[in-house]
């Protein structure tokens, strides 16, 4: 691949291309059959309906079971059509990609004073100036790199089951946008795979992809997503593959035991040698996060342990075929290539890009093909174009105005058309005013990013004594001892009336609550565990981790029953708790008395990448220290949702004090 593109002008790369003439004989991979099904080593391929609002003008998805085995062949039904090379030797296209990843339903974000910023529809006012002054060899298209849900207050259309299903509002403003394919993301799991099976079927018109997740009892490989797809626009065939993380994903749980998540890298061996040899250019969608084993970087404070990472499936892509392969990743929430291709990123020809997150930028690259030369002659430009925050409160004549957002710099039609009445559907929800704060001291979103990580919190101890106060009202009773991840605490609140979407803010993902049963002695073992995970007082002297980011580590707090002092030592291997006690009681008189533990759902699955799991505690803490695995804690699900049950606690507060909890106990103390 050449990079010598960084600094050609729009005009002279578009000048790349040539006009298509010929057709080219119907590649000898594919075999038609009478009645078409998709054996082993085979996949169907099966027309499709393209996103109308998109820029695919052919569609053909790849059926089968692509974790079986090398696909060798490629069946399709005879009379059906197929994506035949329609470049003739000289001729060339350009492939542009307009992409984002983990946007997490940002779709459009609220703020009272400053205004909305219309993200989406910043996106939207680019994408389709692109496609109007598209030349008639270039072909636009528009996709996500996942997650697509959980991060902001649209979720609460999705709901907790069936019958609270009101729309998915990513998916939905997806197909009003344009969007043309996107791939499965470890969020979409969040609420379950039968809502997310609702959102697909009532909202999406574009195809979603995933080689490597299966066995979900709600969502069917080949009916509600597929491994890959052939587009064909202008005579341009574009393979997509879909990856999905295999270490953060939600799997394991009651109400879908089968659902699981294979290696990224073995999918792709299997699959793409197939994909490559029907298409003139390959496009992966990874949402397996920048890096191999681990990586530092978007939103991790620290390195974070993300298992098999862009660059392990584009090592192993590269080798497979000649054709133009591009990887576009997400889930580490990595800024790319932001001043034009960084050789560091190309790894075996496969060029790795990635637009960071949550609607902060716009991905574009653009490619020039030449079908009949492989890899040997295509130019890539690569680029990100920022994404505009709003603040209204800003004059003209401030040397920041230009870069915040105004009202020509985004779609306002679509905004009008597509985005309010999403807006409209929750403006009740959001606006409803759940209680009041008396004191914001200890509980302002500033208090809580700086001590989340490296001390007692008060915000965590309000949430955790609240869990505690509702388990009067569970099924199976009270429970003992409630904890919170610190890495779940987004922001803090403010003093005066607390909205719904003020408390959302907090804690924005989506738990549920766990009940275990542990022993006193597996809660001391828990707490030297955790001991081991707290940003040290050096690490804080030396400045070199932003704890305004996720320090992955996995770090929890507890309610008031459990106190204990934190013992550095010289190491994070030699950290310990000491001076434990559990309802007034010394640890070591209670190691065989059982307690109810209440977990988050994201710390009773293990923690993922933070590692409550058996795996080596991550985000930068040294020594190889292994984690406790607290998945083997024998748990009652519930049911019920973490956040809500404390909403619920602060309506029947009505107003939080410090006297009713938002407050400093000594519960933990620590060096």
């Amino acid at each position: 691949m050449s990079t010598r593109n960084r600094n050609m002008s729009r005009r002279d790369f578009l000048k790349s291309t040539t006009v298509a003439a010929g057709i080219a004989a119907i590649s000898p991979m594919i075999v038609f059959r009478a009645e078409a099904a998709a054996g082993p080593g085979e996949l169907l391929m099966s027309p499709a309906t393209p996103n109308p609002n998109g820029a695919i003008e052919r569609l053909f998805l790849l059926k089968g079971d692509p974790l079986a085995g090398p696909v060798t062949r490629i069946v399709t039904a005879e009379g059906n059509p197929v994506p035949a090379p329609a470049l003739a030797a000289g001729d060339r296209r350009v492939l542009r990609l307009m992409h984002f990843n983990d946007l997490h339903n940002h779709l459009t974000d609220q703020h009272a004073k400053k205004g909305d910023t219309h993200r989406l529809s910043q996106m939207v006012r680019k994408l389709r100036e692109a496609r109007a002054t598209a030349g008639e060899h270039e072909v636009v298209l528009f996709v996500s790199v996942g997650d697509d849900h959980t991060g902001s207050v649209f979720d609460e259309l999705v709901g907790w089951n069936p019958e609270e299903f009101v729309a998915d509002p990513a998916y939905r403003a997806y197909s009003a946008a344009g969007l043309d394919l996107a791939v499965l993301g470890n969020h979409e799991f969040d609420r379950g795979a039968e809502l997310l099976r609702m959102g697909l079927k009532r909202d999406a018109t574009f195809p979603v992809l995933s080689a490597n997740v299966h066995g979900s009892a709600f969502m069917k490989r080949d009916e509600d997503y597929v491994c890959a797809a052939i587009a064909e626009a202008k005579g341009l065939r574009i393979g997509f593959i879909g990856l999905t993380t295999a270490v953060d994903t939600r799997v394991g749980q009651p109400a879908d035991p089968k659902l699981a998540v294979a290696s990224p890298v073995e999918a792709i061996r299997n699959v793409l040698p197939a994909v490559a040899e029907v298409s003139d250019v390959v496009v992966i969608l990874s949402h397996c996060g920048f890096g191999s084993g681990s990586h530092r970087s978007g939103k991790a404070g620290a390195a974070r342990m993300i298992g098999e990472g862009d660059l392990d499936i584009a090592a192993a892509a590269g080798p497979l075929t000649d054709k133009p392969i591009v990887l576009l990743g997400g889930h580490s929430h990595t800024r790319l290539n932001s001043d034009g291709i960084d050789a560091d990123n190309v790894v075996e020809g496969v060029l790795i890009t990635q637009a960071e997150a949550n609607g902060k930028y716009l991905g574009d690259i653009a490619m020039s093909i030449a079908a009949e030369n492989g890899r040997k002659a295509w130019f890539s430009s690569v680029g990100l174009h920022p994404v505009k925050t709003r603040d209204d409160r800003v004059k003209a004549d401030d040397p920041t105005y230009a870069s915040l957002e105004h009202d020509g710099d985004y779609d306002a039609g679509f905004e009008a058309e597509t985005i309010a009445p999403l807006l409209k559907a929750l403006e009740s929800k959001l606006a409803e005013e759940i209680g009041q704060v008396a004191d914001d001291t200890l509980l302002s979103t500033e208090r809580t990013i700086a001590d989340r990580y490296i001390r007692e919190v008060a915000i965590a101890n309000f949430m955790n004594d609240a869990l505690v106060a509702r388990s009067a009202t569970f099924s199976g009773g009270k429970i003992d001892i409630a904890l919170f991840n610190a890495s779940g605490l987004q922001t803090g609140i403010a003093k005066g009336p607390l909205t719904f979407k003020g408390w959302y803010d907090v804690m924005p993902y989506a738990d549920n609550v766990h009940v275990a049963t542990m022993t006193g002695a597996q809660i001391r073992d828990m707490l030297n565990n955790n001991a081991k995970r707290f940003v040290r007082p050096e690490e804080v002297a030396a400045g070199k981790l932003d704890l305004s980011q996720f320090i992955s580590r996995g770090l929890l707090h507890f309610s008031s029953a459990l106190r204990y002092r934190v013992e550095f030592g010289t190491s994070a291997a030699e950290a310990k708790a000491v001076d434990i006690t559990i309802a007034g009681a010394p640890i070591d008189s209670v190691l065989d008395k059982t307690f109810k533990v209440a977990f988050n759902t994201y710390v009773s699955l293990g923690g993922f990448g933070e590692a409550w799991n058996g795996k080596p505690i991550s985000g930068g803490v040294a020594g190889d220290i292994a984690s406790m695995d607290l998945r083997k804690l024998d748990y009652d699900h519930t049911g019920l949702v973490y956040r809500n049950e404390i909403i619920a606690h602060i309506r029947d507060l009505k107003v939080i004090t410090p006297d009713n909890g938002a407050r400093l106990d000594g519960r933990l103390v620590t060096g």
